[in-house]
């Protein structure tokens, strides 16, 4: 089984503006057009079992709509997709969401401290996640840079560790190997902790929006495997980014490192399905 913890989707209406304007800042050709449909036709393609929707809620307007659509989602594509629900760290009333989000049955909850413009260890945020580990709720969020911020860091491996500090353990998973090009202070500051780390935009190779047959290689494979033997096979979860990257290619950049076949099932699906809850 083949889960794809980290891909992203659009509504049909807006997916077109939406990618367009993500293209420019920054920088990469989009795999897909970023629709529902493109990502059911890419799994198909991939031999991808299950992918998992992370929606941003960069307003905290949006909270409420962002989840009542994937929740329809999630009704509508059980068995196929499964789409993470969005906060906000200025949304006031998060208790009440946060149990709306465990009564729909969501897996998990996505936020993204860049997009959000708040540091991952501010207040905001610690409460919603230690309200959100009360209910047995995962939270993904995306860590370290982004090439649509160049140089700012509200993410980092550091301000992680302070997170885990005040709130103990719980269901956490990093985005892009535990913080993207912050990767040796990954290994300094949480290889020894419980976090989950994805391994989304971080292995393998990316296409150029000014020319799609330029790529750029995103880290060496001896330090993906490094990160990896240092949080063991058993704390990473395949992710592919998409529609920022092929999932195909994606899995493929996974097989070629140095793991076992255990491994790779470990890696690719079976820690997934685990921290997911999915009975198999």
């Amino acid at each position: 089984m083949i889960i794809d913890i980290h891909t992203h989707i659009f509504p049909d209406k807006v997916a077109s503006n939406a990618i367009k304007k993500l293209s420019a800042a920054s920088g990469l050709a989009p795999f897909s057009n970023g629709t529902l449909n493109a990502l059911l036709d890419s799994m198909g393609k991939s031999n991808v079992d299950i992918s998992c929707i992370l929606p941003v809620a960069t307003d905290e307007n949006q909270v409420e709509h962002i989840n009542n659509f994937a929740a329809d989602l999630n009704e509508k594509y059980r068995g196929r997709i499964i789409s993470f629900a969005g906060l906000h760290p200025n949304y006031t009333n998060y208790k009440h969401e946060i149990r709306r989000i465990k009564s729909l049955g969501f897996k998990g909850i996505k936020v993204h401290p860049l997009y959000q413009n708040t540091n991952i260890y501010d207040v905001r945020y610690l409460r919603m996640f230690a309200y959100a580990a009360e209910l047995d709720i995962i939270i993904l969020t995306h860590a370290g840079l982004d090439i649509g911020f160049p140089g700012i860091s509200r993410c980092s491996p550091k301000m992680i560790r302070k997170v885990i500090r005040e709130i103990g353990d719980f269901k956490f998973v990093l985005a892009h190997l535990g913080g993207w090009e912050e990767w040796e202070d990954v290994l300094a500051e949480l290889a020894d902790t419980n976090v989950y780390i994805d391994t989304a935009f971080s292995i393998g190779k990316k296409s150029l929006a000014k020319n799609p047959d330029e790529h750029i290689s995103l880290m060496k494979d001896e330090l993906a495997q490094k990160i990896i033997h240092a949080f063991s096979c058993d704390r990473v979860l395949f992710g592919s980014d998409s529609p920022w990257t092929n999932q195909k290619e994606s899995i493929e950049a996974i097989k070629k490192l140095s793991f076992s076949k255990d491994e790779q099932r470990k890696i690719l699906g079976d820690n997934a399905a685990g921290i997911l809850g999915l009975d198999f």
